[in-house]
């Protein structure tokens, strides 16, 4: 591929990537309270409220996480494979629709690991564990993290511009005709694996943190959420 082509490429998938995740800081949120209906029916976690979560074993909130990451990687495998039809023609709904599914695994993950986004401050903790997730170091940014409305979508750029890197490479495989479906499916399989295994990390050290520097009384449920650890 020429080196004109790769660069057509990565500005299509930064551009996408921008819109994506910017329609999802605006519109995509995974609803707290079903989602703890979920944790505590269809994963059976005995718990009343995110507090909760840090009673129990560590080794029993990794077990769904991972849960929670297959499933997304298996619905971006599956519209990747739907759009993918369209090969490079269906790239910018494509990672418009993937930058949704990404965004609430990482939302879920953020909340199975305790952490809530109600308020700016916990909306830029989101984003930082997106970066994260990304590859993408923010620590100049953190100084200016408290207006989410400038914070956010600098982040966004940031993210846009490293998964852009990444990813063009495995994207431009989409070129080959037929395969184009096979191809989406995978590298979508692929881009939700990677992206979910390092939110995990993040919040899972996040969690540990918390752990260690609050006395076990604070943990047990039915006590206040516990305090956002010093950075």
């Amino acid at each position: 591929m020429s080196e004109q082509r790769k660069s057509w490429l990565g500005r299509r998938v930064e551009t996408a990537l921008i819109k994506g995740l910017t329609r999802a800081y605006s519109t995509v949120r995974v609803d707290p309270g079903k989602f703890l209906l979920q944790l505590r029916v269809a994963y059976r976690l005995p718990i009343s409220g995110y507090h909760g979560v840090y009673s129990l074993e560590t080794g029993e909130l990794d077990a769904v996480a991972e849960s929670i990451i297959r499933s997304g990687m298996k619905i971006a495998a599956i519209e990747g494979a739907g759009l993918g039809l369209g090969g490079l023609m269906t790239i910018v709904p494509d990672l418009g629709i993937l930058s949704a599914i990404t965004m609430r695994t990482i939302q879920k993950l953020s909340l199975l690991y305790g952490f809530e986004f109600n308020t700016d401050d916990e909306m830029a903790e989101l984003w930082i564990a997106a970066a994260s997730a990304a590859g993408v170091d923010i620590s100049r940014e953190l100084l200016e993290k408290e207006v989410v409305n400038k914070f956010v979508p600098r982040v966004i750029q940031r993210i846009a511009a490293r998964a852009s890197a990444e990813v063009v490479e495995k994207w431009a495989g989409r070129v080959i005709p037929l395969a184009s479906s096979a191809i989406g499916a995978a590298l979508n399989y692929w881009f939700v694996r990677a992206w979910g295994e390092r939110a995990k990390t993040h919040f899972r050290q996040r969690h540990l943190q918390l752990r260690q520097s609050v006395p076990a009384t604070m943990t047990a449920p039915g006590q206040p959420s516990l305090p956002a650890p010093a950075r």
